[in-house]
């Protein structure tokens, strides 16, 4: 965190504060893998920690471009629908280390949002999982992203947990 956001206090640094310990619980589980490990899909899903942290990041930095340039950033920040098929997948030229860069330059950015007007609206882009015509501010964009992370970083305890026993917690 930069200075800025290190003399967060309340709502702010209560944000960032779940944000990181989320962060931290996803990161865990890559803790020690190969890369081979890291795109392995040993459960019933076709999801992989590798491929957990690469589409955490794209969200991430999808909804931060939101946060600051509103549906266009977001727009922007998709890219092709061939990105999107492989998002959710480590791929062959991929490191789970430079996975994990790219999280952290990522995570660095969306950080940076807690010191906005975290009442900043935009309208959300058009799209079937959005209510057509709704708006988020900054808070919800950060309070989305906590979940997402929490959530993700649940998916990654189980595949790492098939893998070898390793657990996040407990």
């Amino acid at each position: 965190m930069t200075s800025a956001t290190q003399s967060l206090t309340g709502e702010r640094a209560d944000l960032l504060a779940m944000l990181t310990k989320h962060r931290h619980f996803l990161r865990h589980t890559a803790q020690n893998l190969t890369d081979e490990q890291a795109g392995l899909t040993p459960t019933a899903s076709a999801l992989s920690i590798g491929g957990l942290i690469k589409h955490v990041t794209a969200v991430e930095y999808g909804w931060q471009r939101f946060a600051v340039d509103g549906a266009a950033g977001m727009n922007a920040a998709a890219g092709s629908p061939e990105d999107w098929a492989d998002g959710f997948r480590m791929t062959e030229s991929e490191t789970l280390a430079g996975l994990l860069d790219r999280y952290a330059e990522v995570a660095a950015g969306t950080d940076e949002l807690a010191a906005l007007d975290l009442d900043e609206s935009y309208p959300l882009p058009a799209a079937p999982w959005f209510e057509p015509g709704a708006s988020w501010s900054i808070r919800r964009v950060l309070m989305h992203v906590v979940a997402e992370t929490a959530q993700h970083a649940g998916h990654a305890d189980i595949i790492r947990e098939t893998l070898d026993g390793q657990k996040s917690m407990g």
